[in-house]
């Protein structure tokens, strides 16, 4: 399988971030891609009301995600925001990746795990999810995964039961000291865990001091594919790059077969 890893910044305006998904969509599918992944808050970035944006998965977004991947004739996925519920007063997001087929068709998946921590509490404006969700792109079954999900690795192994040889991961890091070190293990760690080959797509390291020095995770850059014995096969620096990478799977059975954690886990 062929994917590509889109590390690219969005704004707060969803229009032009949908035409970034376009446009780095069909430079994905030109460079080969079965898949193109794209970074966590997609639509808009963190960092400012979130309400105002989010838009239902028959919404205008969601479906220029499914004709840029229609189109293009790749699966894409990309984060974005959905409407979610009240809470303590207030009207909830839901951060979801979308997934769409190039036959037209998506999936979802809720993001379960938020990120509340280093100051930030994303559950103030964003209601979790609660199951987990995989794809199928060619022959190859997909786990969905964002962010701070990385840092549980139950939802991994879930995700490698139900069948999946890749986890996605898009990601809008959040930044601080030791912060990038932390991604880099823990993409590993999940790899290793799971026996998967993880691909961790966050967005740049902002050059715009103004969001830079914002509190919300705005991203780091360092995206990464990990493979099932823990080794680093892919990592970007922290400026914008998209480029298209060939998983090579066969680890997934050499793992499986050597390294057997699915099947000796006893808890």
């Amino acid at each position: 399988m062929r994917v590509a890893m889109a590390q690219v910044a969005a704004g707060t305006d969803p229009s032009a971030n949908l035409e970034t998904v376009r446009t780095r969509t069909r430079q994905a599918a030109e460079g080969g891609a079965d898949l193109v992944v794209f970074p966590e808050a997609m639509m808009c970035r963190f960092g400012v009301p979130l309400g105002p944006v989010a838009e239902p998965l028959d919404g205008p977004w969601a479906d220029g995600v499914r004709a840029a991947a229609r189109e293009a004739g790749i699966t894409v996925v990309a984060g974005m925001f959905t409407p979610g519920d009240d809470h303590g007063g207030r009207r909830r997001v839901v951060n979801t990746l979308i997934a769409a087929g190039p036959d037209g068709s998506s999936t979802h998946y809720d993001k379960i795990h938020l990120y509340d921590a280093f100051g930030f509490r994303e559950s103030d404006t964003v209601a979790p999810g609660e199951e987990p969700r995989t794809i199928t792109v060619g022959d190859v079954t997909v786990g969905l995964a964002t962010c701070y999900d990385i840092r549980f690795p139950a939802l991994f192994t879930r995700l490698a039961h139900d069948g999946a040889r890749v986890v996605v991961v898009p990601t809008s890091w959040g930044s601080g000291p030791g912060k990038v070190e932390q991604w880099q293990v823990l993409t590993r760690a999940r790899a290793l865990d799971s026996s998967t080959v993880v691909v961790g797509v966050g967005q740049p390291l902002p050059t715009d001091p103004a969001v830079a020095d914002s509190t919300a995770p705005t991203g780091v850059g360092h995206s990464t594919i990990a493979d099932p014995y823990g080794r680093v096969l892919v990592e970007y620096d922290d400026a914008e790059q998209i480029a298209v990478h060939e998983l090579d799977l066969e680890p997934v059975h050499t793992a499986r077969r050597d390294i057997a954690v699915l099947d000796n886990a006893r808890l």
